[in-house]
């Protein structure tokens, strides 16, 4: 039960995990907010570009669809019934998860935070909540099969988890500035 659990929680979000990484692989280009500012901060700031977003959309949308060709022979290795992704549900999740990270830049600013600056929980859960809402505003059925409280209350404790492991490691390998 744990394991199954475990794994439809984490692949259930693979969509909505990976669109940042390309977001920053991806990134530069014209930021979203051309910067502006606001009460003297920028409203995004220049780690937010039209670019990363869409290239962070695509991944997780490609990914999603990948993962639906992969799901019969995962699922059968792991003697787990893992869910496949509608189109809608696959761009909601990338593209709710774009939106979360670009929701919690804006709420980094307005609390005088800079580019790259912890917001403990905001960092770890904001992609997270903007992935979720937004494929149960596309897809509401199929959220509402997979998304089960107890798939829900794993991805609310893996998510943190993973983020702060990926991170660090990423940082030790000089891949990014700050380990968070």
């Amino acid at each position: 039960m744990v394991v199954s659990l475990v794994a439809t929680a984490f692949w259930a979000m693979l969509p909505a995990y990976v669109p940042n990484n390309a977001a920053v692989l991806a990134g530069g280009g014209r930021p979203i907010d051309g910067g502006r500012t606001w009460g003297g901060r920028r409203v995004l700031g220049d780690g937010k570009t039209w670019r990363g977003t869409a290239a962070g959309t695509l991944a997780g949308t490609l990914l999603a669809v990948a993962l639906n060709a992969a799901a019969p022979a995962v699922s059968s290795a792991l003697g787990v019934s893992l869910p496949t992704f509608p189109l809608a549900a696959g761009v909601g999740l990338a593209l709710g998860a774009m939106l979360g990270d670009i929701g919690a830049s804006f709420l980094k600013r307005r609390s005088g935070r800079e580019r790259g600056a912890a917001f403990p929980g905001l960092d770890q859960l904001d992609f997270v909540v903007g992935a979720l809402a937004l494929a149960f505003v596309v897809a509401p059925g199929w959220f509402s099969a997979t998304f089960t409280l107890p798939v829900l209350a794993v991805v609310f404790v893996m998510t943190p988890v993973l983020h702060v492991v990926t991170n660090v490691g990423a940082y030790l390998l000089g891949l990014k500035n700050e380990p968070w």
